[in-house]
């Protein structure tokens, strides 16, 4: 069931609400930075009706309102995230699960309510990172990167995604108006030409050996969604701003799994490893050839691990997923 949800400070967030209402343990999905709660379909797919699920579009994502003026930043996510909860499951055990900017949002949210992690009976972070954000290069040279970041485009007819590199590669050099970010870099109509070409870049930066391209269109068609002024916003935040590792901590007295794909061009390998190292109990999952795109490449995988969190939070052990 999809409904509204209105925030603190008055922005309606789209909230999709499935499962059984009396399930012991409520599962609440966080997606990635210009992603939306449709990424998660497949995983859903395989968790419902064995728990309830609870996701929702972040602020200027998917079907959600854009974010007001200096609220696109991650501390003002983790209150949606806090206020989500308290809201929609005020009692029984929670597992939280962040895709990307989503393990992000958790992150912040043991710095903004460390009480609602304390309550938290698990926790997921799937490709994601706590920090240096600013220091990737997509296994390229860096000077290339570098080029690459500082250059602004001669038009508007540049490709969609060599424009908007997802999660968190600055494609503008820096400026203070969250409306001149990755968007202006958007076309306003695309020629077959520059759709294949933008859909063959998308591709290859977050998702592995195996992929389907009705992934991939779909990977390219949130972005597309996303509210400019809040993606920029956002990227700004992550690039500059975002080191959590401290804040791991808090996560030491819950149940926690960190996911990545070997193949990880965004949040690569030794990001995991770091957050991994920070949270020593949890457990740590590699999937080779896998990319950014874990909810994607690896939905059966990612949902059975969810499952394992939910059957240890609730003492139950869900029908397997196969």
């Amino acid at each position: 069931m999809a409904d509204i949800f209105r925030t603190s400070d008055d922005v309606a967030l789209n909230v999709v609400d499935t499962g059984p209402e009396d399930a012991p343990t409520t599962v609440v999905l966080a997606h990635g930075w210009t992603s939306d709660l449709r990424v998660w379909d497949e995983v859903v797919a395989h968790l419902v009706p064995h728990v309830r699920v609870l996701r929702y579009d972040h602020r200027g994502h998917g079907r959600s309102a854009a974010a007001p003026r200096g609220s696109a930043t991650l501390p003002r996510l983790s209150t949606d995230l806090a206020e989500l909860i308290a809201d929609r499951v005020p009692t029984g055990e929670v597992v939280v699960v962040g895709h990307s900017m989503g393990g992000m949002t958790m992150m912040s949210l043991a710095e903004t309510h460390p009480d609602l992690v304390a309550r938290l009976a698990g926790a997921m972070f799937v490709s994601t990172s706590a920090a240096e954000m600013s220091e990737l290069t997509f296994g390229l040279p860096r000077p290339v990167v570098k080029a690459f970041m500082n250059r602004r485009p001669r038009s508007r007819s540049h490709s969609m995604t060599t424009g908007a590199v997802v999660e968190g590669l600055n494609t503008t050099a820096a400026t203070d108006d969250p409306t001149t970010d990755l968007a202006d870099r958007l076309p306003p109509k695309a020629s077959r030409a520059q759709e294949v070409a933008s859909l063959a870049f998308l591709r290859w930066l977050v998702f592995g050996s195996k992929f389907r391209l009705v992934d991939v269109r779909a990977t390219a068609d949130q972005l597309a969604r996303a509210h400019k002024g809040t993606v920029g916003g956002l990227q700004r935040d992550i690039l500059r701003n975002h080191s959590r590792v401290p804040a791991l901590s808090a996560y030491k007295a819950v149940r926690t799994q960190v996911l990545v794909g070997e193949a990880d061009r965004v949040t690569p390998l030794e990001h995991a490893h770091v957050i991994a190292r920070a949270l020593p109990d949890t457990e740590f999952v590699r999937y080779p050839g896998a990319g950014h795109m874990l909810p994607y490449e690896r939905n059966r995988e990612v949902a059975a691990r969810i499952l394992r969190l939910v059957a240890k939070a609730d003492g139950k052990v869900p029908q397997a997923v196969v």
